[in-house]
């Protein structure tokens, strides 16, 4: 992947740094009891992190909000550039796709953070891995998240992690569609079952809009190597639902689905990158997926 001469976002919030202000937080405790009561009632873990957030805040407690870093002695300096370089890209990409619907594009804010923050979603955490929250239009991101992206699920490489920022994106622009204030209002009235199969097409879908950035963005200025696509599609591949729970639990339990599997991950991205327009990446009205 070639940024060399790229523009730097400026949308980039750096809280990686120690000292700063207080804001409310929740322990590990408490976040492994969200995912389980998240797993069995199919309520978003980042909801049931806001309520416990909020409570803990009423009675005191609090972490450190965290302050940039100098870039000077910045071990990641190198990569949030990377990021910075990367956001703009897809600041680019979609205004133009958006003025090409008579719409607007809303930039969003890519948040980095070590450890927790506190976010419109309730406390961002980093073994929640980087997450969307549309309450604030940020894109959370720990960074060392790649560094397990590379060491478990042997899927590096710098197009890797713009594929994940490009899918957290994704996000950003379903919520500019409506996509997901529609999405959500089903979750009240559909079975956590049921609801998976919303949330895996929901998924899937940002899956696509990473493809469709990556074609755009290199169609209006080359930046991809050969090998680049590759990277994209082996991080795809490694972080299904089946290949995951075949890690975790060493069973694959479909219902259970909520972003899916590793082939259809990697079929929707590459649905978007041989696609030309948003309509490509219609997993709504998809048959199969």
């Amino acid at each position: 992947m070639r940024l060399g001469d790229e523009n730097e976002s400026s949308n980039v919030e750096d809280r990686r740094g120690g000292g700063g202000r207080r804001v409310s937080g929740v322990g590990i405790g408490t976040i492994a009891i969200a995912l389980v009561v998240s797993y069995f009632t199919g309520i978003d873990p980042r909801t049931l992190l806001g309520v416990a957030e909020n409570f803990q805040s009423s009675q005191g407690g609090g972490v450190e909000q965290s302050q940039p870093l100098d870039p000077r002695t910045d071990p990641q300096a190198a990569m949030k550039s990377e990021m910075a370089k990367i956001l703009h890209k897809t600041e680019t990409s979609w205004s133009e796709m958006f003025g090409a619907m008579g719409g607007t594009y809303v930039e969003p804010r890519l948040v980095l953070y070590r450890g927790q923050t506190s976010t419109a979603c309730g406390t961002g955490q980093a073994a929640m891995g980087p997450f969307y929250c549309p309450g604030d239009s940020k894109v959370y991101l720990d960074m060392a998240f790649f560094d397990e992206m590379a060491e478990r699920f042997h899927a590096g490489g710098d197009f890797a992690r713009a594929y994940v920022i490009a899918h957290e994106i994704g996000h950003h622009v379903q919520n500019l569609l409506g996509v997901s204030d529609q999405t959500q209002a089903l979750r009240q009235r559909l079975s956590r079952e049921e609801y998976n199969k919303i949330s895996v097409r929901v998924e899937l879908q940002a899956d696509c809009f990473a493809g469709l950035w990556a074609q755009h963005a290199n169609r209006a200025k080359p930046f991809l190597d050969p090998q680049d696509i590759d990277e994209a599609l082996r991080a795809a591949n490694a972080i299904g639902d089946d290949m995951l729970q075949k890690q975790s639990r060493g069973v694959v339990v479909p219902d259970s689905f909520t972003h899916g599997t590793s082939a259809q991950r990697v079929r929707w991205f590459k649905t978007g990158y041989e696609g030309n327009s948003v309509k490509s990446c219609d997993t709504f009205k998809a048959r199969d997926l």
